[in-house]
């Protein structure tokens, strides 16, 4: 199974019509992106300092969050728009509000606490400098085309009917010779517009992020609050396992122990005064201990299951296909073997999301892919069947308790199921093979 690229990023620019494509789609957008700077950041930050200034009067503590919401929104959708054109990523630095802010009293909490936070003030300074350097930078890939356009527009003709001493950059238009000059510098403006225009749209997203990323301070801080969450969903989850265990000895092999002891001490007394009733029950205590040996075994195999403590991950994950109620299509391929704590947490991934294909999807066929990228120390792992769809991250479901489990190596897990289907749901695990 192939990776498809993400759409409508960074334009091609190889090929004959790549580069002039480029240029008019960058000089379209950058005509979009002035009007937003110059109109919506302007308009936004004027707004924002006059209720700012109101807040003083006890009006402000009303007009403001609102306010500052639009301001997060404008934001973020100079997020998506960088993303999605030049393929920057600019993470939301926002911390999340509580929920329980209704009336007066929650108005002016969430303003005091939407004030308090440093990306807000970086937001506002953002509005200001988006409406300057982001607007120039907006501006300029159609300027440039716009202006190389003019320049050919005067050679051919419309340079006769201008007055004398009309001005096409530092060339006065008034005869052929300098029509001649305006035709070449047009010329150079266009060839930079063809070469510039897409790297003029990045910056102009570089400045934005320069501004709405969060600072290096805030990304330490949102780190150690995620270390610390994922910590405790690492104690829970271990005590949850070790209940498990202790659940299934009790209620499995200790039993059975148990009753095989008390047959054995029945035998005793038997064996001399009955020995037919003893050899009955010899061969009840036999099977007992078969049955709890099986039983030890599978806990065992729950624990750390002996082809992928023996195998590797590649091998045990396939031999998961192969126990597949559902027809699996396997593509794995790893250069070795990883840290143990990996494989096993990716090894019972792997397992619950085979078996929840088979008992909840309705599909017909799994496709499972499993590679490792050395470029950047990827683990990557995608389940997809052609099932009904519907899957989601639901609180309190298995697949938010597989994303706990992996948030402890720093995994993601991604679910891509819309109604219908497919499903595909895809871990990152960043790892290393063992040397």
């Amino acid at each position: 199974m192939s990776e498809t690229g993400r759409s409508g990023t960074w334009p091609a620019t190889g090929g004959r019509t790549g580069r002039p494509r480029a240029a008019l789609l960058a000089g379209a957008r950058g005509l979009g992106l002035s009007f937003l700077s110059l109109g919506g950041s302007l308009a936004l930050f004027l707004a924002t300092v006059v209720s700012l200034v109101l807040v003083a009067a006890g009006i402000g503590l009303f007009t403001t969050p609102p306010l500052l919401e639009r301001v997060r929104a404008h934001a973020n959708q100079r997020r998506l728009l960088a993303r999605e054109w030049t393929g920057t990523d600019i993470v939301a630095p926002y911390p999340p509000l509580p929920e329980d802010l209704r009336g007066p009293g929650g108005q002016v909490r969430r303003c005091l606490l939407m004030l308090g936070s440093a990306a807000t003030w970086r937001d506002v300074l953002w509005l200001l400098v988006d409406a300057v350097a982001g607007f120039v930078t907006a501006l300029l890939p159609p300027a440039l085309l716009v202006y190389g356009v003019e320049g050919w527009v005067m050679f051919l003709g419309v340079w006769r009917a201008v007055r004398d001493g009309y001005w096409y950059a530092f060339i006065r238009l008034h005869d052929f010779d300098s029509a001649v000059q305006t035709a070449a510098l047009a010329t150079a403006l266009l060839a930079l517009a063809l070469y510039a225009n897409p790297y003029l749209l990045k910056a102009h997203f570089l400045i934005s992020r320069s501004l709405l990323a969060p600072t290096r301070g805030a990304v330490l801080a949102r780190r150690v609050d995620w270390l610390y969450e994922t910590r405790h969903d690492a104690v829970d989850s271990s005590a949850a396992e070790l209940r498990r265990i202790e659940r299934d000895l009790h209620d499995g092999a200790q039993a059975r122990l148990v009753a095989m002891g008390m047959s054995l001490g029945t035998i005793e007394a038997l064996v001399e005064r009955d020995p037919a009733k003893a050899k009955e029950l010899i061969a009840q205590a036999r099977e007992n201990s078969a049955e709890a040996l099986t039983e030890l075994r599978d806990l065992v195999r729950g624990i750390h299951p002996p082809v992928l403590a023996e195998r590797g991950l590649g091998d045990a994950a396939e031999a998961l296909a192969l126990r597949s109620p559902l027809p699996v299509e396997v593509d794995i391929e790893l250069p070795g073997r990883f840290p143990e704590p990996v494989e096993s947490a990716v090894y019972f991934a792997v397992s619950e999301l085979l078996t929840n294909a088979a008992k909840h999807s309705g599909a017909e066929r799994v496709w499972l892919d499993i590679h490792h990228t050395g470029r950047d120390g990827m683990l990557r792992v995608s389940v997809t069947d052609n099932g009904k769809g519907g899957a989601a991250l639901d609180k309190g479901s298995g697949l938010t308790g597989l994303e706990r489990r992996l948030s402890r190596f720093d995994g993601v897990l991604a679910v891509n199921s819309p109604p219908g289907g497919p499903t595909m749901i895809t871990l990152d695990v960043p790892t290393h093979p063992k040397q």
